[in-house]
């Protein structure tokens, strides 16, 4: 369950179930609570990442899912949030037919992340005679249509209306601008450190450790899975190759094992025999979950 974020993921997560817990997964009522509520704005990585944090870190990681949003930063007010939780209990009172809550509604979906219809016509006993119950909703120049196909309340967005919602919400960005990725890799870094070890007088070793705090890991079931590909390229000082390697190191960690882990490091060592003289080496670490690759350089005098 691999994402990255725009637009295509705004079709994933209006179209997914009201389950989106992972079985297993251990959350406090307000962290349940506050997935619950963004569902449809969070993304798959950002989602990851909360579920794979210590309970400890995670309202800090709340406080910057917000910030990241902030349509002002400079003003102590968040627009953003205000507006989006004012929608979703907006569409709540909007919409009480159907037996499901408004605001998991397609209705309401579509209020939370459009805002309010420039119009709205609502057709209780049908456009026509012998038609369906129906709604239909003005943006622009595009109209949504949504329409009770079982008389009971619950209006559903028709297809041909669910595939103008991407032109309509590039139109606007009302409700989802940017989102400031520089202050997800502040608080949520991949970084990785690496040093030169001497084994012996001619042997030395590149030794590499990352946080286990600082991975990114998908979800899968009751496991947190990435891989870890590492590069060690040797130069001389004439800038010609001495040595390359490269390894992978598939992780897979249960929730409680993460959580144990957190204030612990993965180390790696590539050892390696040379002539004396100056070298530089290179050193590449990519976390696969995200994508994120970090380069080093070290100097090596043997």
């Amino acid at each position: 369950m691999k994402t990255r974020w725009p637009l295509f993921l705004f079709f994933i997560i209006f179209f997914s179930s009201c389950a989106i817990f992972p079985k297993g997964a251990h959350l406090t009522d307000e962290e349940k609570e506050f997935l619950s509520a963004v569902r449809y704005i969070i993304t798959g990585e950002e989602k990851n990442v909360f579920l794979a944090l210590p309970s400890s870190e995670r309202p800090r990681f709340i406080e910057e899912f917000w910030k990241r949003r902030d349509l002002s930063p400079e003003t102590e007010l968040n627009e953003y949030k205000d507006e989006y939780y004012r929608r979703v209990e907006a569409a709540k009172h909007l919409f009480t037919e159907g037996g499901t809550s408004g605001w998991l509604q397609d209705r309401g979906r579509v209020y939370i992340l459009l805002g309010p219809p420039e119009q709205r016509e609502q057709y209780p006993r049908g456009y026509t005679f012998y038609g369906l119950p129906m709604e239909i909703w003005h943006y622009g120049f595009h109209q949504l249509i949504f329409i009770d196909s079982r008389w009971n309340g619950n209006f559903e967005l028709q297809p041909e209306s669910a595939r103008m919602i991407a032109e309509i919400n590039a139109a606007q960005m009302q409700l989802k601008p940017q989102i400031r990725k520089e202050k997800t890799e502040e608080k949520i870094p991949f970084d990785f450190s690496a040093e030169i070890k001497r084994i012996s007088a001619r042997e030395m070793a590149v030794a590499i450790s990352v946080p286990y705090k600082n991975v990114w890991f998908s979800s899968e079931k009751e496991t947190f899975k990435t891989t870890l590909e590492v590069a060690v390229d040797i130069f001389n000082a004439g800038g010609e190759k001495v040595l390359s390697e490269s390894r992978s190191y598939p992780l897979s960690l249960t929730e409680k094992k993460l959580k144990d882990l957190g204030g612990q490091d993965f180390t790696m060592e590539f050892p390696f025999a040379l002539e004396p003289g100056e070298y530089r080496a290179v050193v590449k670490l990519k976390n696969l979950t995200g994508g994120t690759e970090i380069r080093k350089e070290l100097k090596i005098a043997i």
